[in-house]
């Protein structure tokens, strides 16, 4: 059967670890420690398998080991024996040593696929499914738009490898529209190809969204018929708020793109007073209610909050897991245990044991995690050194 794991884990010069070795079976894996013992490095080390920068959104250079050598500054490397479509191979990424003698001329990291060098992190996507929950995470319902983007974005990624790539282009004919409107550019022949590519790619983005909210929430009415109104995890109402979002829903996207591509030559003198584009999907917001409340997520609990973010996570990965015949993605839980009592711990791991798959958690405490002490590996981490125990 199909599955997706990290077997082992190696980390160099990485955060507060200066060398580093995992080894975690394809279940739940519990990372035990103090408080700033590497606990959360590590779990950003496993989210570096996938595209992008990791669950901290870390500047690369950054993330080497606090008392590197002068020679050797800002250089990492984390490596992995990652189980996935059936095969296993070996994941590197990293950074090298910059070649200009400046940390400005490393835009990105090297990644190495059984030993031949990728073109980018793009590649991972590919390969690994995964999603994560941070104590930064718990914000989510009362932060910025910008955040909730980047949290459905990253479930649309899980089911559209090419989703990143559809975004990273937007966002860079966004950005460049934007200087000629604030370079006082007026010439349409200038505009026009920025344009047509915003047109075509943010149809495709506010698309991809659409589909990926419309199946989450077709999850959670399965898991609220199964579950019942008083389930662990309360079921939450989700919607789009957003332009191309709403407007999909009566018109087709061909008709959309030519749409949106002439409020955008229509609009070029009021975004020009603006000093940036003002419609699109990088205005979007996902709107969240509690269900069985009827109200916003914003205004309910700390506790509420967090069990209706895990709730939407839970069925992600069982929708996920649905569509690739049964493999659920990689699951990341930093500090998971943080505002839940004995039943909704409980709850969560039945869930996770359910859905299957590899989940990695973090806690201080190991009695926090009894539920799981016949099926997961259990790491202690101090101060960047690993024991299994």
């Amino acid at each position: 059967m199909s599955s997706l794991w990290v077997e082992r884990l190696s980390l160099t010069n990485f955060r507060n670890y200066k060398s580093g070795n995992v080894t975690a079976g394809s279940g739940p894996v519990v990372l035990l420690g103090a408080n700033g013992s590497g606990k959360t490095n590590l779990l950003e080390a496993v989210s570096l398998l996938a595209p992008g920068q990791g669950l901290r959104r870390a500047s690369y250079p950054d993330l080497s080991y606090h008392d590197s050598q002068a020679a050797s500054k800002g250089v990492w490397a984390v490596s992995a024996q990652l189980h996935t479509n059936d095969t296993i191979l070996q994941v590197g990424t990293g950074l090298q040593p910059s070649t200009s003698g400046s940390d400005r001329a490393r835009t990105g990291r090297l990644v190495r696929i059984d030993g031949e060098t990728q073109r980018g992190s793009g590649v991972l996507a590919d390969l690994v499914e995964m999603m994560w929950l941070t104590p930064m995470s718990d914000g989510l319902f009362t932060g910025p738009a910008s955040e909730r983007r980047r949290f459905l974005d990253r479930l649309v990624l899980c089911f559209d490898a090419s989703f990143r790539t559809r975004a990273g282009q937007y966002e860079r004919a966004m950005r460049q529209r934007n200087r000629l409107l604030d370079q006082g550019v007026s010439s349409a022949a200038q505009f026009h190809g920025l344009e047509t590519l915003m047109a075509e790619m943010g149809v495709a983005i506010a698309a991809a969204r659409v589909e990926v909210v419309t199946a989450l929430m077709c999850e959670m009415e399965i898991r609220r018929e199964r579950d019942g109104e008083k389930a662990i995890f309360p079921w939450a109402d989700i919607k789009l708020e957003g332009t191309l979002e709403e407007a999909l829903v009566g018109q087709p996207a061909i008709d959309l793109e030519d749409s949106y591509l002439t409020e955008l030559q229509r609009t070029r003198e009021r975004d020009r007073a603006a000093g940036r584009t003002l419609i699109g999907p990088h205005r979007s917001d996902l709107v969240v209610m509690h269900g069985p409340k009827q109200m916003p997520a914003k205004f309910s609990s700390t506790g509420e909050q967090k069990a209706l973010l895990v709730g939407m996570v839970l069925a992600h990965a069982e929708m996920s897991a649905k569509r690739r015949l049964g493999v659920p993605p990689i699951l990341l839980l930093d500090e998971i245990a943080a505002h839940f009592d004995v039943d909704r711990r409980r709850g969560l791991f039945e869930d996770l044991v359910r859905i299957g798959g590899q989940c990695w958690m973090t806690g201080t405490d190991r009695s926090d995690f009894l539920a799981l002490e016949d099926c997961a590996t259990f790491i202690h981490i101090t101060d960047g050194q690993t024991s299994t125990i």
